[in-house]
């Protein structure tokens, strides 16, 4: 084993809590808990040249800042060839976890107050997809090519309410049309299940149809558009300006959703110390299977938007006839003397002020 390159790697992540993070993207209990559960669960072992901690390290080092290998080799003070072979070793161990770290959905109460989300009973979070660019060889270059021209992967992503991976498809084409990935996805014998009766929040380029709840097409949707303090004028706006707000954070970044979810799931003082190891039961009702629209879905999508619209147009309504009350009497308010806001004695003197 190469000592000057094992004591480097370890002091690139065991210094101090910043230099792991600005290495490695995760702090020292993170880079702990994932380095057991690759040994444990992944099967990664070490061995006479390298060990799992230094394996574990250049693995997260080219996630982390997108390096080549001889980068790293110089870096590290490997030989290229090992440094790919141990990658892989890595990455085969990181999928091992995979029903160790994606998160199992839990549905919208009917009781929820929560203002992002109490207007989605039984959603279970958002769907979105994403175009990753990767190198093919030259003849499969047209299925990749994308609409921009690019040759990418189409990924379809799937994350909780709490911003956590549930479910992951990657590998079809840039061509491909995300309707026809989505439908890939709930037909695989291990791929995305929603029960009858929830559902995910989809943007407008996904069918809206039972089980994937999308926006309205040809309204204002992305949240940023409605940061002018301006309010919907129809139903649909309203409609999308909450739906935009609940799915805003899902765009999705495929290549470290496992490792996302171990850092998340260490931000929160670790919940899975305290989580029964227990399967969560699926719904009654077989799960959705194909993904169409029909007319009751149709029309619980235009109910639910004019109960939003509905709710935020009184809300503003009421707001507007406050500031119009004050805008139109006398207001008289107490005006304390310049020694109560310089912290001396207050008399509490009352001043007649006209606005």
């Amino acid at each position: 084993m190469d000592g000057g390159s094992s004591v480097l790697s370890l002091s690139m992540v065991y210094a101090s809590d910043i230099t792991c993070y600005n290495q490695i993207r995760m702090n020292r209990a993170t880079f702990d808990r994932l380095c057991g559960m690759l040994d444990n669960i992944g099967g990664l072992w070490h061995t006479r040249n390298m060990l799992v901690d230094e394996q574990v390290t250049i693995f997260l080092h080219i996630l982390a800042h997108h390096v080549k290998n001889r980068v790293i080799q110089f870096r590290f003070g490997r030989l290229g060839e090992r440094i790919s072979r141990y990658f892989h070793y890595v990455l085969q161990a990181m999928i091992r976890l995979v029903p160790h770290l994606f998160k199992k959905p839990e549905p919208v109460a009917d009781d929820s107050t929560d203002e992002r989300w109490k207007w989605f009973k039984g959603c279970l979070g958002a769907l979105d997809w994403t175009h990753i660019r990767i190198r093919v060889p030259v003849e499969d270059q047209p299925r990749y090519r994308n609409r921009k021209g690019e040759i990418t992967t189409n990924v379809l992503g799937v994350c909780s309410r709490d911003r956590q991976f549930v479910y992951v498809l990657s590998g079809w084409e840039g061509s491909a049309a995300v309707s026809q990935v989505l439908q890939s996805a709930i037909l695989k014998p291990n791929g995305l299940k929603v029960p009858e009766g929830q559902h995910y929040l989809v943007d407008a380029g996904f069918t809206n149809g039972p089980g994937f709840l999308a926006s309205y097409r040809g309204q204002q949707y992305h949240f940023s558009e409605w940061r002018e303090a301006r309010y919907p004028t129809n139903p649909k706006e309203c409609f999308n300006m909450r739906h935009s707000s609940a799915r805003n954070h899902n765009r999705i970044i495929i290549a470290c959703c496992l490792l996302h979810n171990l850092i998340r799931q260490d931000n929160a003082l670790d919940p899975l110390e305290n989580e029964v190891d227990e399967d969560t039961k699926m719904a009654d009702g077989e799960p959705i299977g194909i993904v169409e629209t029909s007319n009751a879905w149709t029309a619980f999508h235009d109910r639910l938007a004019a109960d939003m619209f509905n709710e935020n147009h009184h809300r503003g309504r009421r707001n507007r006839i406050k500031l119009h009350s004050l805008d139109s009497k006398q207001a008289f308010s107490v005006d304390p003397p310049s020694e109560c806001v310089l912290g001396g004695e207050c008399d509490g003197t009352v001043r007649e002020r006209r606005v």
